[in-house]
Formats: C-alpha cells, sequence, structure tokens
C-alpha cells in the first residue's frame, strides 16, 4: 500500500531560525487556481539582481535549501542561471511546478540534474471543478516520468474524491514510482458561498474525501493531525500566530514568514532590519487556507 507523505505540520510556537525558503519566480500565474489565496498577485518575474540580494541574505539567515515556486518557475527566462546562483551560494535548489506545455517540460527535464527534487502540483477532479484548472494527475505523472530528478513528487490539491477516480489516482502513483503528498482544498467564506455549501457541508466533505483516500492509501498520523488541526481551526476559529519554519521571497523582493502572509521586509533593506523582522514575534496568524505551508518543522531546535 502506498504511504502518503505530507509537508505539514499543526502549527506550534514560533522559532528563529529559518532552514528552508520558498522563491516565488514570478507574481503571476496562468493557471490562476480559483482556490489560490496567495497574497502577492502582480506581473513580471523576479530579476537576478533582487534574486542575487535575496540568496544572500536568506544565506546569512541560516537557510539551507530553497525551492523555486510560482508563478510557474520554468516560465522564468533565466531559469537555468537562478539555479546556478543558488549553487554558487551553496544552497540546493528544489522546484514546484505546474509544468505540462512540451517547452515548458523540457526545460524543466534539462534542469532536473541540477535539482534535489521536483514536485509536479495536481487537482482532483472536483478541485479542477471548482478551481478552473486543468491539472490532472494524469498530465502530472506524465510530466515527472519525463523529469529524471533525483526524487519527484506529486502534490495533489483534492475535493470531492469518487471511489473510482481515488482507485486510478492510487494505481497510476504505484505504477510511476513517484511519492505523493496531499492537501485538501481551502475555501475561505466567499469560496463557500461560491461552492454552495456551509462549513459543516465543507467539514463533511473534507471526512468523506479522507476516508475514501484512507482505503487506497496508508495515511500517515502526521497528516491526519494536519485533518484535525484544519477542522478546529475552521469549527473555532481559533488562528494561532503564524509559525512556518521556511521563509517565503516574493517576485518583487521582499521577505515574507509565508506566501500568504501580509507582513514583511524587503531584501533591500538594511541588514539590522531583516535581522529585526526574523526574530521578532510573527504578526501575521495561521489561518485553513495557509495552514498547509505556514507549518512548523519538528526537526528545528
Amino acid at each position: 500500500m502506498n504511504t502518503v507523505t505530507h509537508p505539514e505540520s499543526p502549527p506550534a510556537p514560533a522559532r528563529k531560525r529559518f532552514r528552508s525558503a520558498l522563491i516565488s519566480t514570478a507574481g503571476h500565474c496562468k493557471i490562476a487556481c480559483g482556490f489560490c489565496f496567495r497574497a502577492d498577485r502582480a506581473h513580471g518575474f523576479i530579476d537576478i539582481p533582487t534574486y542575487t540580494r535575496a540568496l544572500s541574505r536568506l544565506k546569512e539567515a541560516g537557510v539551507e535549501a530553497i525551492c523555486l515556486t510560482g508563478g510557474e518557475p520554468t516560465h522564468h527566462p533565466n531559469l537555468r542561471q537562478l539555479v546556478r546562483l543558488a549553487h554558487q551560494f551553496g544552497i540546493p535548489v528544489s522546484i514546484v511546478t505546474s509544468a505540462r506545455d512540451p517547452d515548458d517540460v523540457d526545460r524543466l527535464a534539462d534542469l532536473a540534474h541540477l535539482l534535489t527534487n521536483v514536485t509536479l502540483s495536481a487537482d482532483s477532479a472536483g478541485a479542477m471543478e471548482l478551481g478552473r484548472t486543468t491539472r490532472s494527475v494524469a498530465s502530472a505523472i506524465a510530466t515527472l516520468k519525463q523529469v529524471p530528478a533525483a526524487e519527484r513528487l506529486l502534490h495533489l490539491t483534492y475535493w470531492k474524491f469518487t471511489a473510482d477516480e481515488c482507485r486510478d489516482i492510487y494505481e497510476r502513483v504505484d505504477e510511476s514510482g513517484v511519492q505523493i503528498q496531499l492537501s485538501p482544498v481551502a475555501l475561505d467564506d466567499t469560496a463557500q458561498q461560491r461552492a454552495d455549501c456551509t462549513i459543516y457541508d465543507y467539514l463533511a466533505q473534507q471526512r468523506k474525501d479522507a476516508d475514501l483516500l484512507g482505503r487506497y492509501f496508508q495515511l500517515t498520523p502526521r497528516f491526519q493531525e494536519h485533518l484535525t488541526t484544519l477542522r478546529t481551526m475552521q469549527l473555532y476559529e481559533r488562528w494561532p500566530s503564524c509559525a512556518s519554519a521556511a521563509l517565503y521571497v516574493s517576485a518583487s523582493g521582499e521577505i515574507r514568514r509565508c506566501p500568504y502572509g501580509k507582513t514583511g521586509v524587503s531584501v533591500s533593506a538594511p541588514r539590522a532590519e531583516i535581522s529585526r523582522f526574523l526574530h521578532a514575534e510573527p504578526r501575521d496568524r495561521t489561518t485553513p487556507e495557509c495552514a498547509a505551508i505556514c507549518r512548523a518543522d519538528d526537526t528545528c531546535e
């Protein structure tokens, strides 16, 4: 039986050390998922001077690895240079991508040997309908098969599973040998209205989806704990302080605690100002929408 791995764990007290960082290569994304809550949406790619300065500041902050994220990393005109520059700082690089276009896949495959891992985003049929996306599991695995990375992961955002779909996903994952990570769709009040469901309908659907997944995948205790945390947050509106152990750098060059955060500091700010931001108590709150990535790293001391 496949074991579902999951990068998230419940919120915990804020920590002073950050071991990894997400870097947005672009402020825009052609996919524009209907359930995306990212705080920064703008046109344009991160420029090389801003990126280089960000790497320098992250290295000084103790960051040991970065992940290039979206917009869509494969659309950046200098993607290879972004990876090479990180290596010059002694920082390993991974990528989260939705690459499906043949040119994007070729560009990704050409860089695969320089990456620690490649994560392909996909959506269940219900999530594709809800978010108006076309990121199917079949197309994601087809991309991963063409990318000879050291580690390949499928990240599935799901909503309204059917038994047939769960079985099909299980068989595809089992045949391909890729790892799978799961994230339930997160809907705020507006999105719940658009989906024509109450908070109780939404939570009931989450539980139903998890039960179906459990028939085919061995859900880890960490993932089940994550689902429990989400239900608690949604039912009782308990928003703990942001506990993300991974920093985020926007395409415009702002360091935040996560992509959904609303407070940050420019990479061009004086070192003392950046240090104060990193060591200050977080002002942002963890919400169900960002809990999937605003996570605590239990390995941090």
